[in-house]
């Protein structure tokens, strides 16, 4: 089991300006949603924005520690755009 905040602590360690918000989304700690908006994401495409944040959480989710992860990613100009 992993904790939502430890979710957004691995996330900012590889991207440190990133909004994160984590949703555990069954209570079991092992299916999250998460949401991040950083500036690190402006000229890649969605697949490269999911693989950076995947890098970040690379070791939780290869130790099953995460078994289901929903993304949502944006840079802070696209993100602004659709509020």
């Amino acid at each position: 089991m992993i904790t939502p905040q430890q979710v957004e602590e691995m996330i900012k360690a590889e991207l440190p300006d990133a909004q994160v918000q984590v949703q555990d989304l069954t209570g079991g700690g092992d299916h999250y949603q998460v949401t991040v908006v950083s500036s690190q994401f402006a000229g890649k495409g969605l697949v490269q924005q999911h693989q950076l944040v995947y890098g970040a959480l690379r070791q939780a989710m290869s130790t099953e520690a995460i078994h289901a992860l929903a993304l949502k990613t944006s840079t802070p100009e696209a993100s602004q755009a659709t509020n």
